[in-house]
């Protein structure tokens, strides 16, 4: 299988390998990626939503290890290996009941094993940054 290395060629191959997972059920979407970020965006609906009504802090670390894990995928031959999370931190900062979400994911470290990502997620209506995280990847041989 050959993997692009082309922006939009990329993008149809993500979208492929998406289909049927949380990534597609949650409506997670890729704005935007280079060799060193990757945007997406995100509508709260009622199923990202805790009992109280704000958006739920599982769905805020779904998307930060989606980022992380998405990016962690470009350039890489994934017949040879796989990025698997290893470590995910974060801090809630503010809450949100609706609107648009935006996740920036920007490399803080790369290897050969290991690539680390700073994850934020912002509200797009109020531009008030929710939640900020970091998350570890490790790039695990096939086999």
């Amino acid at each position: 299988m050959q993997f692009p290395t082309e922006k939009e060629p990329w993008l149809q191959m993500m979208s492929q390998i998406r289909e049927g997972t949380a990534i597609d059920a949650n409506g997670i979407e890729v704005v935007d990626f280079s060799d060193e970020h990757i945007e997406l965006s995100m509508t709260i609906e009622a199923k990202h939503r805790q009992p109280m009504g704000l958006m739920h802090g599982g769905i805020s670390m779904l998307l930060a290890e989606t980022a992380a894990s998405f990016h962690a995928c470009w350039g890489v031959d994934l017949t040879k290996v796989n990025p698997v999370g290893l470590e995910i931190n974060g801090s809630h900062l503010r809450s949100a009941r609706e609107g648009t979400v935006r996740v920036i994911g920007k490399v803080v470290r790369r290897s050969r094993n290991f690539i680390v990502h700073q994850v934020d997620i912002f509200h797009v209506e109020t531009d008030k940054q929710l939640t900020t995280a970091r998350v570890t990847n490790y790039y695990k041989p096939v086999g």
